[in-house]
């Protein structure tokens, strides 16, 4: 028997006269080594987690190679053993990240650092691993930054410091870029993991920071807190600040994102209705709602997991939701998914008040007091929280030649720039040709991706001409239970594999034959596996899932 390491064919001999690979050796660390399994537990075309030193190490047997890489997503530690292995990738079951069993390197999204690789070795019928004592705890691995080259004149700017700045930022430095890298954030936060904002209400800035203030300094990467563009003159090169400062640039990422919409009707800007877009926002719900009669306008994804939050452990005195569809997400899950997930928060006591329109705020004594709809009925409240969209945070480019769509998104290529030279722009305000639906300009409002899209403008803005080329995948939580949704595309139909009523079971989305995307709750890894399929350009048929509601948990690649 045979395995390739790295590059190298090792065939099978005794231990003495073997050498180890080398990857991942080097340094003066404590080295912890033990064998972990016998050769014949080894899988023979797939991933197994075996221990070392009480921590655990994941096999790869993958295309004729033998490797040892970190058990646990980078992202929030989901178990990489029960995610999709294909095309030298393992991906995450959870949230859709992608490593290479090889380097370990990160190479698809949610999550900032790569996973660990380890020398592994078989001889005489037992397999042996060897690792950096650290990474073995830590599970994670950050990968080298450049240090800024005060020589080297040119200057990298961002602007914007959510996901995709925050992604960009530092894969400039890891991509070798020395000269300097400019963060304009107009938050007074670092850079935070956004997506926790309405799932975990009270969280702090501190504890979703997504890197510490050491990490941007030991990069070299100068942010600048609380501080907006107010322009950009493509002509001069110069990014106008709201200071009053100019700062030059040679390359341009603008990744600004979006700003909740507001509902311009009476009572609208009574200080009791909220929207949800920073820790403080988030904060000050929270501590807001406390038995307080809270209703919450609009059934997207923000405004369903603050009612969860709020729903839950007691913290509001009653949740009502209105929403203008006829049950939850019934434009992007289905009407039958909706309609069971409308019941999951209905049994933790919230109401829904479906297929209505909101017209005013009422106040009373200058609080608000209740929310008149466009049926002539009001739901008392004491505060709103507002979940109705985000529009683009594009209007300071009004008067310079950075060219926006009719709805205010910024059209971009392939690799992410836009139709000015040396101008790239990423996140929730793109819209950029996606590689499944031949190319069409889409804006896809998704964490991971705007974390890809600062990682592939970075590539780009240092001349290396990569498309991007990722599957959206996104999901929900709310009341202890995750939702997984990977693909896009406007569906006609949708079958349902699984126990809808119990909560487990895999959603397909068709248009035609073609099933475009699907959705999971407890059905993992389902949308992994889809999603690496739809990855090769491969899709399932409808009467594929006709046939086997249970296929995508069956795929290999």
């Amino acid at each position: 028997m045979s395995y390739v390491l790295g590059q190298r064919i090792y065939l099978h001999q005794p231990y003495k006269s073997r050498k180890m690979s080398t990857q991942g050796s080097s340094g003066e660390q404590e080295v912890v080594e033990g064998v972990i399994c016998q050769e014949d537990e080894l899988p023979k075309e797939g991933m197994k987690a075996f221990e070392l030193d009480g921590q655990k190490v994941l096999v790869v047997h993958h295309q004729g190679q033998l490797s040892a890489i970190g058990s646990k997503c980078s992202h929030y530690g989901a178990p990489l053993e029960k995610g999709s292995l294909c095309e030298g990738r393992v991906r995450c079951p959870f949230h859709g990240a992608c490593f290479s069993v090889t380097t370990g390197d990160i190479e698809d999204f949610p999550g900032l650092d790569s996973i660990p690789t380890y020398d592994i070795e078989v001889a005489e019928g037992q397999v042996k691993v060897r690792a950096k004592k650290s990474l073995l705890t830590s599970g994670k691995r950050i990968k080298t930054m450049a240090k800024r080259d005060p020589e080297n004149p040119a200057s990298y700017v961002i602007i914007g410091g959510g996901g995709a700045g925050a992604s960009c930022a530092e894969t400039l430095r890891q991509e070798g870029f020395t000269g300097r890298v400019i963060l304009i954030n107009q938050e007074s936060n670092l850079p935070y993991d956004r997506p926790k904002l309405s799932k975990l209400m009270d969280s702090t800035p501190d504890k979703l920071k997504l890197r510490s203030e050491d990490f941007y300094e030991d990069g070299d990467i100068e942010v600048l807190l609380g501080v907006s563009a107010d322009g950009v003159s493509t002509e001069e090169k110069v990014v106008h600040l709201s200071t009053g400062d100019k700062v030059s640039y040679d390359k341009l990422f603008i990744a600004t994102g979006g700003k909740p919409r507001r509902l311009d009707i009476p009572g609208g800007q009574l200080p009791e209705v909220f929207v949800v877009r920073s820790p403080e926002d988030a904060n000050a719900v929270a501590a807001a709602a406390a038995q307080k009669r809270v209703v919450v306008v609009g059934t997207s994804f923000i405004g369903m997991e603050a009612a969860a939050y709020m729903a839950s452990n007691d913290r509001a005195a009653s949740v009502t939701v209105i929403g203008s569809s006829s049950v939850p997400f019934e434009n992007s899950l289905g009407q039958v998914v909706g309609k069971r997930i409308q019941e999951m928060f209905e049994e933790k006591g919230v109401k829904f008040v479906n297929q209505a329109g909101v017209v005013e705020f009422t106040e009373t004594d200058g609080k608000l007091s209740g929310v008149s709809l466009n049926s002539g009925e009001t739901v008392e409240a004491d505060m709103v929280v507002l979940g109705v969209g985000v529009v683009p945070n594009t209007e300071f480019l009004a008067s310079s030649s950075i060219p926006r769509n009719e709805r205010g998104y910024i059209p971009v290529t392939e690799t992410l720039e836009t139709s000015v030279p040396g101008v790239f722009c990423g996140g929730d305000i793109a819209a950029y040709p996606l590689f499944l639906e031949d190319g069409e300009q889409v804006a896809i409002g998704h964490w991971q991706v705007a974390l890809g899209h600062g990682h592939t403008a970075a590539l780009n803005m240092t001349g290396q001409s990569v498309p991007f080329k990722s599957v959206p995948f996104f999901w929900t939580m709310f009341l202890g239970k995750s939702i997984r949704y990977t693909g896009y595309g406007k569906y006609d139909d949708v079958i349902i594999g699984g126990d809808l009523d119990s909560l487990s079971f895999i959603a397909y989305y068709c248009r035609g034959d073609k099933v475009v995307a699907v959705a999971s709750l407890g059905r993992d890894p389902a949308a992994a596996n889809y999603a690496d399929m739809l990855q090769q350009g491969k899709s399932l048929t409808k009467q594929e899932v006709l046939d086997d509601g249970e296929i995508a948990l069956k795929l290999k690649c």
